[in-house]
């Protein structure tokens, strides 16, 4: 195995553990669904959502059907990043599709434990008398959008493909 493949893998068990932790956490020992609400700063809120839709609470539907379709769809995506993350020729390309490979497994995890994705962190900002929310997510989404924001940056900025003679 080499070390850049190694590293992903390591990306993405190290994301699958932080998330599931921080879901166990919050549902069984700090009881969020009891507590409600949990206001932890004046931006930001700690707050239990169901999410059975996909990213952002897009495409919501809770038929036994439409939640079969995106986990047959998230097993394909995950099967076509770890062969991408096999072949990958940079360490931080790598790197990213592990946290996405994590992340996707944490939620899908959520997905046949629960029947939906535990999403709990809220950021809001008030303006006058009115409250603007983010969308409600958790430590599964943010590896997410941090490897495709990686994956991003290594295809523009990162170090050259070789020119072929």
């Amino acid at each position: 195995m080499t070390p850049p493949l190694r590293a992903g893998i390591i990306a993405a068990v190290i994301t699958l553990i932080l998330d599931q932790a921080s879901k166990l956490w919050l549902l069984f020992s700090f009881d969020l669904a009891r507590r409600g609400v949990v206001k932890v700063t004046p931006f930001f809120d700690l707050v239990l959502a169901w999410n059975v839709g996909i990213s952002f609470g897009w495409f919501q539907s809770d038929s036994p059907t439409a939640q079969l379709l995106l986990m047959a769809v998230k097993a394909i995506a995950v099967v076509a990043l770890a062969i991408w993350m096999a072949y990958s020729r940079t360490l931080l390309a790598t790197i990213a599709l592990g946290l996405i490979i994590g992340g996707a497994i944490g939620n899908a995890i959520d997905r046949i434990a629960y029947g939906a994705v535990v999403d709990f962190a809220l950021f809001h900002v008030q303006i006058g008398e009115k409250t603007v929310n983010w969308y409600v997510f958790n430590l599964a989404d943010v590896a997410i959008v941090a490897g495709v924001a990686a994956l991003l940056y290594d295809s523009f900025l990162g170090v050259p493909a070789a020119k072929a003679p």
